[in-house]
């Protein structure tokens, strides 16, 4: 009976922007095992719902996703097997009867849900990763300047990242990462002054930079300064439902409708650009398929706010070739069975997957073992800075230790599938 569930708890934590969010704790009589709901500041309209309210912190207490937690799914998930992934995370969806977790929250679900994953794999003596099945060490991608709602600069591109593709192991990857990132910092603080080293929410620098080619030149430059101009590439998140106005995207000074395709072509034949993640406003479907006829045959097209983590969206994506990979964030939808569901629609249609962080973090590091344990060959955890990003890298490091391949060396033209 080592795997029946007597007790579960919840009460309110503060997250990476001292925001509260929901800590999780299941207890069976041979385990104890904790999680953390992170939370984002850039959102889809489509994700599922983050309960917040009532009194304290200016709005945003989660004191009603922890009553949630405490007063109704405790009692439900009472006497359970934690084994049952499924049937569990089928229970919470049943009790909160809506489309999208607003009855119970996303933030309440997600933390039962990954504290359940974690208590499961305790019981049957295995690292998490083991638990779900996969030991392939996915391509860290790190956010090193950060613009759009990550930061407080003029850089409307959200996030600009590196990819160490060609390291030869996770931990050379993670290497090569932090020798750009101390030189990337060197260089803005010698440009730009001290003020420029200041980091965005995801540890990534925040500089007084108005233009996407300015930044990725500064990064190419760090690349270079350390000989890995061949083993690192660039990727970008636009997150362009934040810059998308009354029709246009407004985007560096300009207004753009259909002819910002032609501005990612440029970037992407200027740069190494190996990944292009939400170019276009979330429901803008028609210009997702355009970019991917036109350059997904070299370069990923990742859809976040388009899918959210949605099985429903991403097989519209599908029908309409809009992207060629997904990332996947288990809090947009609220369950890891209905995450691992959506990486497995993604793998049988040819469809990459990123497993990804969320601005606001905490030091949960779930998300490394999941990357790992369902393969997905590619993960978005931040800059290698701030302690809620670099504990999942340190959790990749050591699951390292276990044996296993690292991604890199699967990497087709545009991605892993």
């Amino acid at each position: 009976m080592d795997y029946i569930i007597k007790k579960v708890k919840a009460r309110q934590i503060l997250d990476s922007r001292g925001n509260p969010t929901v800590e999780v704790e299941i207890e069976t009589p041979s385990c104890h095992a904790v999680a953390m709901a992170p939370a984002g500041a850039s959102k889809g309209k489509n994700e599922a719902v983050e309960l917040r309210g009532g009194d304290g912190f200016h709005g945003k207490s989660v004191e009603k996703a922890v009553e949630n937690v405490n007063k109704i799914i405790a009692p439900a998930l009472k006497g359970m097997d934690v084994r049952e992934q499924k049937e569990i995370d089928e229970k919470l969806i049943a009790i909160d009867g809506t489309k999208n977790k607003s009855l119970l929250g996303a933030n309440a679900c997600i933390s039962v849900s990954m504290a359940v994953a974690k208590c499961a794999a305790m019981v049957e003596g295995k690292q998490l990763f083991q638990y779900f099945g996969g030991n392939l060490l996915p391509i860290p991608f790190l956010n090193v300047i950060n613009g759009g709602m990550h930061a407080g600069n003029s850089l409307d591109i959200q996030e600009h990242l590196i990819a160490p593709i060609k390291a030869k192991n996770f931990f050379h990857a993670i290497q090569m990462a932090c020798e750009t990132y101390y030189s990337l910092k060197d260089i803005l603080k010698e440009k730009y002054g001290k003020n420029a080293i200041n980091v965005g929410d995801e540890g990534g620098f925040a500089p007084p930079l108005k233009s996407s080619y300015e930044a990725l030149e500064i990064i190419m430059k760090a690349i270079e300064e350390n000989g890995y101009e061949n083993e690192i590439k660039l990727a970008i998140d636009s997150a362009a439902s934040n810059f998308y106005k009354n029709g246009f995207y407004e985007i560096e000074g300009k207004k753009m409708k259909d002819e910002i395709i032609d501005f990612y072509v440029e970037i992407a034949s200027t740069f190494p650009i190996v990944s292009i993640e939400d170019p276009f406003h979330e429901e803008d479907w028609s210009l997702f398929s355009q970019l991917t006829e036109k350059i997904g045959g070299k370069v990923q097209i990742l859809g976040d706010d388009i899918f959210v983590t949605n099985p429903k969206r991403l097989k519209k994506g599908i029908k309409m070739n809009a992207c060629n990979a997904i990332l996947l964030k288990p809090n947009q939808i609220g369950t890891v069975s209905e995450t691992i569901e959506v990486a497995k629609i993604a793998r049988e249609n040819g469809y990459a997957t990123m497993v990804s962080h969320r601005s606001g973090e905490t030091c949960d590091d779930f998300i490394a073992d999941l990357a790992v344990g369902i393969e997905a060959g590619q993960i978005k955890a931040g800059a290698p800075a701030r302690g809620e990003r670099v504990a999942k890298y340190n959790r990749l490091l050591k699951i390292e230790e276990y044996g296993g391949e690292y991604a890199g060396k699967k990497w087709k033209k545009w991605g892993l599938v």
